[in-house]
């Protein structure tokens, strides 16, 4: 949805992922694991003979639990991959697809800040804030700009009593995108990528601040969601910021031993 509407936007576009490309891409694209340093260098070696190159956007990841050696190295070693080929290249500008699983296990009461400190709810929310750490030392030690966005639910439309406070359209997400790439000298920011939602839980002016301005809104769909009764599981999924990520079915060994 981002390359497709970054492209649609007039930017040339360059892909990156294990998987093959996607049929009707018409950017450049190549097949390669982002954790591993030397294909990352390689790939950013051919694209910089055809101009220098703006920025990266990090998307790349497992998008759910996993075991923590598997959270590592899908969101930290692929960002140190990244970054470390960005100094190398002369790119000076990241986009960094966190989550607010990194303070999921904030209970929620007000309209929650970019300010709060780190609580994850999983292993996954550990591999964001991991992540944003080293968005910011990068920042401190090479004077890049870094703007992570704790993405809510990404979703054609919301589907649960939550995602009418969590929700992203798809077209709020290249929306966001697009402000971070062109944000003036953030620095290292943070800012909760949601959608102009009614019931917002977490604080949308950050992203004003760098130029995000989300244009959708959940409650759209509030009367389908709500047709039916609230369930006890509506009820644990609003009592924190991440959800249904708190409860016990995400427990797990950290390092499991046979």
């Amino acid at each position: 949805m981002v390359c497709a509407g970054l492209l649609e936007r007039g930017y040339d576009v360059a892909g990156l992922d294990l998987a093959p490309e996607p049929g009707g891409f018409t950017g450049t694209w190549f097949t390669a694991d982002c954790a591993d340093p030397d294909a990352v260098d390689a790939v950013l070696r051919r694209l910089e003979k055809s101009g220098p190159l703006d920025a990266v956007v990090h998307l790349a990841s497992i998008p759910d639990e996993a075991p923590l050696p598997v959270i590592l190295e899908s969101h930290v070693h692929t960002t140190a991959a990244l970054l470390d080929a960005m100094v190398d290249h002369g790119v000076s500008r990241i986009v960094y697809a966190s989550s607010n699983h990194a303070v999921g296990r904030t209970p929620r009461t007000g309209l929650l800040s970019v300010d709060v400190s780190p609580r994850p709810d999983t292993f996954y929310g550990v591999g964001k804030v991991a992540a944003e750490a080293l968005l910011r030392l990068y920042v401190d030690r090479h004077s890049l700009d870094a703007v992570a966005l704790r993405i809510g639910s990404f979703l054609p439309r919301p589907e649960t009593r939550r995602h009418l406070a969590t929700w992203l359209s798809h077209d709020d997400a290249v929306r966001m995108v697009e402000a971070a790439l062109n944000a003036t000298d953030p620095g290292f920011a943070v800012l909760y990528g949601i959608s102009a939602n009614t019931r917002a839980w977490w604080d949308l002016e950050p992203g004003r601040r760098l130029g995000y301005d989300p244009r959708d809104d959940a409650e759209v769909f509030a009367p389908k969601v709500e047709a039916t009764p609230e369930t006890e599981a509506d009820r644990v999924e609003a009592a924190h910021v991440g959800g249904p990520f708190v409860t016990e079915r995400y427990y797990r060994p950290g390092m499991r031993r046979d």
